[in-house]
C-alpha cells in the first residue's frame, strides 16, 4: 500500500506550486486504509514511511538552506506531515458507518496534513523572509499556499474513500464487496 501510495502521488495535476505540494491521484488514501483496517501502529509507521520516500522524492527542494531550516522542513513537512496519515482510522470504533467512519478520519488527517505544511510554511520557510519576526503576510501566504493545494486533496481523498468504502468491506480480511 506504501508503494501505491508513492505511485499515486508521481501523478500529479498541474498547478502553480513551485515551492512543494501539488494535487495527486489520492495518494493519500492507501495510507489512509491501512490506519483504518490495521490501527494507529501500522497507519503511523506507514505514514512515516510513506513520508520518508515523499522526502527523498522532493528532497531537490530542499537545497541552499541552513542546516536548522533543513532539518525543521524535514521533521514539519515530511516526517510529521505524512506521519500523521496513519491517524485516519481513528474513528472507526466511535462511528459504526464504515463510510462515515473512513471519510471523518480521512479528511481529519487531511487537516492536519495541511497544519504541518502551514506550520512549515510560516515557521520555517517565512522565518527566512522575516528574519526571524512574526509576519502576517507570511502567515497569510502558507494559508493560501498550503490550503490551494490541500483543500483539493482533501476534497478528492476523502469522496474516494467514501466511495470506495461503499464498494468494499474494509473489516473483512480479503477485502470482500459491500
Amino acid at each position: 500500500m506504501v508503494a501505491i501510495a508513492t505511485v499515486l502521488s508521481l501523478i500529479q495535476f498541474p498547478g502553480p506550486w513551485v515551492n512543494g505540494g501539488s494535487i495527486t491521484l489520492c495518494s493519500m488514501l492507501p495510507i489512509c486504509i491501512i490506519a483504518y483496517r490495521h490501527g494507529p501502529k501500522w497507519g503511523l509507521l506507514s505514514g512515516l514511511v510513506y513520508g520518508i520516500l515523499q522526502m527523498f522524492l522532493g528532497i531537490n527542494g530542499l537545497k541552499g538552506i541552513t542546516l536548522g531550516t533543513f532539518i525543521a522542513a524535514v521533521v514539519l513537512d515530511y516526517l510529521l506531515a505524512f506521519t500523521v496519515l496513519g491517524l485516519a482510522g481513528i474513528f472507526r470504533r466511535v462511528i459504526r458507518n464504515q463510510t462515515a467512519a473512513l471519510a471523518a478520519g480521512t479528511a481529519f488527517v487531511c487537516v492536519l496534513r495541511f497544519f504541518c505544511h502551514f506550520l512549515s510554511g510560516f515557521l520555517v520557510w517565512d522565518s527566512l523572509v522575516a528574519a526571524g519576526s512574526v509576519n502576517w503576510t507570511g502567515i497569510v501566504y502558507s494559508l493560501s499556499y498550503n490550503g490551494s493545494y490541500m483543500l483539493p486533496e482533501l476534497i478528492i481523498t476523502t469522496a474516494a474513500a467514501a466511495i470506495l468504502s461503499k464498494l468494499i468491506h474494509l473489516d473483512s480480511p480479503n477485502l470482500k464487496k459491500a
